[in-house]
């Protein structure tokens, strides 16, 4: 036993240490990626390293390969790993090397993106800020500086592969490698140019020797030998822009980012899986989710403007880790169903046939081998087809899959996966925080200063834009000026405002007058705050902030925040105005705070004794709490804070804005996921907030002792936030009588020839679980959805004892869904099986 252990941990050594046992050679020809000699049908996933951490590595990356991804696909973000030039971070979530070793370590290949513009909703495109002021710098085109500056991190990041041998070329996992992305969706807007930057980004990048391919998506004049790809929620459709180069698809939008102020978008996964089997059916042999696990905008990194902190993208593995039911599982039964077609879809080019309107059948035939892709892409029609002398029943937008070019062992509108039904529990702890207002609660603060308080202020004539001035090193930019108010008594004005974005709060004499914030739409805003000045002099001081960079679109980099002005006092004394937009302001980049590091809540000057100021704009909060017992993911419920930062033991967990509430109008119960998808189709939570839940990974947590900072912009109460854990409640299956059987029982039912009829299976999410109760089961006409079945016109009476029996103190359990097994409650009725069940 000792030395199948010791020979255990050599190999896992060795995977780690010497991805020489990954190949030596990738090629492609006008099919496929051809690795070692041989082509591949290849399932990729997008996890984007420095939005987990290193500890969820290995867990996200297994249940990707269990969810049958072959590839693991990720952008390299140049401002996290030099966010001053020359000086290198590549620790923690930053670790690229680490995450690429430790894919290879799961036996999955790695697609390295290094842009080095990346977009990813990420903070300025994923460019440092102080490229920006490099001397004559025009970002992607054809300028000198930038060039040189792009390659010189491309050459970086290679030569940091090169050196660890993680090219495939050197037996490392690295198959592939992009440059650029998406530049052909606004290469227009360069002119010539653009064209003459890309003909040399794609010289730089082949210069580099990387032995791999290299790929530009959305670039239909990707010069040879780059391959162009493509990217959106559908690619069937997409030819690559030579007949020497294979069909892939770099990005298939899973669902869509949040925004601050906007609803949660959600993708139907039977919507994604007929993308994805129409994609190869009609010859895509490389296809990639962006996102496969989405994660957390941690610290400053999320862009857009208003990109929420969550990134979760409806991904199949959500933000905290957990498979996504049954997205996860549904896709998984489509990648073996893509799978069994393999050597059919290497060995030739797909004979596409019409079987009528909205019908398409594609055969890939050669020898003996051949497998067929039936498809009905009407948006409302289900409909029976003929098709090699047998009858098929498609679903409106759905695609069957047949391996033998006979049996169905899938259809993409029909779900054999379990689902599951997720929810927050609330936790507490001696150390966790209290609910009044007293210090005994263990909240301790500090004031943050209104207006100047630093002594690297500043003072200059009219407004100045934003991210010129803070070099985005704060979200925060201090604009301060007195003025002689000589009425000789208080008057009521208004103080108009015109704003860049994203938000500002304006304060009069030290008191906040009002607040304001543009939105994903539209950062710009224009506001009017009724002010009260007094006889003499007047302070006012405008607190203006951004929420994250701007990263997509032509000339982003250009995009700037903050007051531009004009500013003008409006309803002075006979009607009159003063424009204040030219005279002396003073401007103070970043807090004092951020300069003290309350964020690690380390300072000695923190206040406990005077009365607790709840709901006090610019406010520091500080307490500590136990860890929530038990291995469930964490996060932070901010109910009834305001908008502001916080941070666990030093480390940034993201902006938090509970208050920004999306529109009423936009979301349904349910989503049809017949016809085209598109961001705003499919929406949940209108009218509520668009993220209360603040992931905080459990590896920054220690069992006792943990220090929660806030910073409120403002004004909060902390003592009504809590922790919570996630956890699955329920697992929920609906199985008709018409569905395939399972795809893992293809070989055996068809290599024995016997019927094989649906099955219903259910699985515990943990290892150390089994399914306890049922909480419903029915066989008939059963209705709802997971956590809402109800019984319908006809229902078996035996359904739940026969479940009960097969089902309760397994960790798992399968029931066939025919009469034969629970009689027929309704002859001539088409049947099913739901049932929800709950593990412990």
């Amino acid at each position: 036993m000792r030395a199948t252990r010791v020979v255990l941990v050599l190999f896992w050594f060795l995977s780690i240490h010497t991805p020489g046992l990954f190949c030596a050679n990738v090629e492609y020809d006008h099919r496929a990626l051809v690795i070692d000699g041989k082509r591949r049908v290849l399932i990729s996933g997008s996890i984007h390293y420095p939005r987990s951490t290193p500890e969820m590595w290995p867990d996200l990356i297994q249940k990707s390969k269990d969810g049958g991804l072959d590839v693991i696909e990720t952008y390299v973000f140049w401002n996290i790993h030099e966010p001053v030039r020359a000086q290198y971070d590549f620790d923690g979530r930053k670790d690229l090397v680490k995450f690429v070793k430790t894919v290879a370590a799961a036996g999955l290949y790695v697609h390295l993106r290094i842009g080095p513009y990346v977009c990813a909703e990420w903070n300025y495109g994923g460019f440092p800020l102080w490229l920006h002021f490099i001397p004559g710098i025009k970002f992607r085109t054809d300028n000198e500086p930038f060039k040189a500056e792009m390659k010189r991190f491309t050459a970086k990041i290679v030569d940091m592969m090169k050196q660890e041998n993680l090219y495939a070329s050197q037996g490392g996992p690295i198959i592939l490698s992009q440059i650029e992305n998406e530049y052909g969706n606004i290469d227009s807007s360069y002119g010539a140019a653009g064209k003459s930057y890309i003909k040399w980004a794609a010289t730089m990048a082949t210069s580099l020797d990387t032995g791999v391919p290299w790929v530009m998506c959305q670039q239909a004049d990707a010069p040879d030998p780059i391959i162009n790809t493509c990217n959106g929620f559908y690619c069937d459709q997409f030819t690559p822009n030579s007949n020497t180069k294979p069909k892939m698809w770099t990005e298939n939008w899973s669902g869509w980012f949040l925004s601050f102020g906007g609803a949660v978008p959600f993708r139907p996964v039977e919507d994604l899986a007929f993308a994805v089997a129409r994609f190869f059916q009609r010859g895509g042999t490389f296809q990639n989710y962006y996102m496969y696990h989405g994660g957390t905008n941690f610290d400053r990194t999320s862009g857009g403007p208003f990109i929420a902190t969550s990134y979760d993208y409806d991904a199949p593995i959500d933000e905290y880790g957990i498979v996504r039911q049954p997205k996860w599982g549904h896709l998984k039964d489509v990648h073996k169903a893509i799978k069994l077609c393999e050597e059919a879809l290497i060995a030739t080019d797909p004979s596409i046939v019409s079987l009528g309107p909205n019908l398409e059948a594609a055969v890939y035939k050669t020898g003996s081998v051949c497998s067929a892709f039936l498809a009905n892409v009407d948006t409302k029609s289900d409909v029976t087809v003929n098709f090699s002398g047998n009858s098929y029943h498609l679903p409106a937008w759905s695609v069957s899959i047949l391996p033998d070019c006979k049996n169905v062992v899938l259809n993409t509108a029909k779900i054999n996966s379990a689902s599951s039904f997720s929810s927050f529990t609330k936790e507490s702890s001696k150390e966790d925080v209290g609910s009044s207002e007293t210090s005994s609660t263990g909240w301790s603060w500090i004031s943050e200063p209104v207006g100047i308080s630093k002594a690297d202020s500043f003072s200059q004539n009219g407004l100045f834009e934003q991210i010129n001035t803070t070099a985005d090193k704060s979200d925060y930019l201090w604009y301060s000026l007195s003025i002689d108010h000589d009425d000789g008594a208080s008057s009521q004005t208004s103080l108009h405002i015109e704003s860049l974005g994203h938000g500002l709060h304006a304060f009069i004499n030290g008191k906040l007058a009002g607040s304001q914030a543009g939105n994903s739409g539209k950062a710009k805003f224009t506001v009017d705050i009724p002010v009260t000045l007094v006889a003499g002099k007047n302070t006012i001081d405008l607190l203006s902030l951004t929420v994250g960079l701007q990263n997509y679109g032509a000339f982003f980099d250009l995009s700037g925040a903050g007051i531009t002005g004009p500013v003008i006092l409006k309803g002075l004394e006979n009607g009159n105005t003063l424009d204040l937009s030219s005279q002396k302001w003073t401007y103070q980049v970043g807090l004092k705070g951020e300069d003290f590091g309350l964020s690690s809540g380390s300072s000695g000057q923190w206040n406990s004794q005077s009365t607790f100021p709840k709901n006090q704009p610019l406010t520091w909060y500080k307490t500590t709490f136990a860890a929530p017992s038990g291995t469930s993911p964490v996060a932070i419920d901010f109910t009834g804070m305001r908008k502001g930062e916080a941070w666990v033991n030093g480390q940034s967990i993201g902006r938090y804005w509970p208050t920004f509430v999306a529109s009423d109008a936009g979301c349904t119960d349910s989503c049809n996921y017949r016809g085209p998808y598109s961001a705003s189709k499919c929406r949940r939570n209108c009218g509520k907030p668009s993220q209360t839940l603040y992931h905080v990974p459990r590896s920054w947590l220690k069992p006792s002792g943990n220090i929660l900072v806030l910073f409120e912009e403002k004004g909060g109460d902390p003592t009504q936030i809590s922790f919570v854990t996630k956890q699955i409640e329920s697992l929920c299956a609906h199985v008709s009588d018409s569905h395939p059987p399972p795809v893992e029982l293809w070989n055996s039912y068809t290599e024995s020839g016997r019927e094989v009829g649906p099955v219903l299976s259910l699985i515990c999410p943990q290892h150390n679980q089994v399914i306890s109760s049922i909480k419903f089961a029915s066989y008939g006409t059963p209705l709802g959805t997971c956590g809402n079945f109800y019984h319908g016109r006809c229902s078996s009476n035996k359904a739940l004892s026969i479940v009960q029996k097969a089902c309760i103190g397994s960790s798992s359990c399968s029931v066939g869904v025919s009469i034969d097994t629970f009689g027929d409650p309704c002859r001539g009725v088409a049947k099913s099986l739901a049932v929800e069940a709950t593990c412990a």
